[in-house]
């Protein structure tokens, strides 16, 4: 069971690695050609919306008890890291290019751009790091017992309920150049995180009972302080 956890939070390294280098390195050149291919756009967010859906819909506490009866309760997340990162690093494999560029920015506006995507780095670094990035990858569930379902109110959770998400939207939305890909991915991406959110916050409060109630009371905005 060790080896299948730890192979699977492999896999979900090399998932984000593929994602990084496709959107920082791949997405950075315009596709060649003209046009915005309506097709190929259909495909991505079609594409898209498969892993969005077994990431939202697995991670539900149905679906999450039929899986451990199908594998040990302690293989459940890695299951479902393994699932998610295959599907991701096909996603990214399977993306049809669209030609176009939006802007380059230059001078103090790429500074500021600079700015926002390292603040997005730092949310999200921040945000792993409280939340346990081995159990996140599957891997501390079978290391030992389970941790209590608590609520850590500390920085950067003080500042949004998912600052994870906020720094995924700083860091895709300050990429320059914006190429078409760049763009289409961007808006795909978060607008799933928009919509899955409440979803999951439900998942949240079942699991943690009042707590969790209490601590959306306090932080109020989930994800962009002032308007979500």
């Amino acid at each position: 069971m060790r080896a299948v956890a730890w192979l699977g939070g492999a896999c979900f390294v090399a998932a984000l690695a593929t994602g990084a280098w496709y959107f920082g390195v791949v997405f950075a050149t315009p596709a060649p050609g003209h046009g915005w291919r309506p097709l190929a756009m259909l495909w991505n967010v079609l594409a898209f919306t498969l892993f969005a859906a077994h990431h939202s819909v697995m991670a539900r506490t149905r679906a999450k008890a039929w899986i451990g009866t199908v594998v040990p309760p302690v293989l459940e997340r890695s299951i479902y890291v393994w699932v998610a990162s295959l599907l991701f690093i096909a996603l990214c494999l399977s993306w049809q290019r669209v030609p176009g560029v939006l802007y380059t920015a230059t001078g103090a506006t790429a500074w500021a751009l600079g700015a926002m995507q390292v603040t997005g780095v730092v949310f999200t670094l921040a945000g792993a790091r409280v939340l346990d990035g081995l159990e996140l990858a599957g891997i501390r569930q079978v290391l030992g017992p389970p941790r209590p379902a608590d609520i850590r109110i500390v920085w950067p959770f003080t500042v949004v309920r998912h600052p994870i998400y906020l720094g995924w939207a700083l860091i895709v939305f300050g990429a320059s150049p914006m190429t078409v890909d760049r763009l289409v991915w961007a808006l795909v991406s978060t607008g799933y995180l928009v919509i899955a959110m409440p979803w999951e916050e439900r998942s949240l409060s079942a699991a943690a009972g009042p707590a969790y109630s209490a601590y959306c009371r306090r932080v109020r905005w989930r994800m962009v302080p002032g308007l979500y």
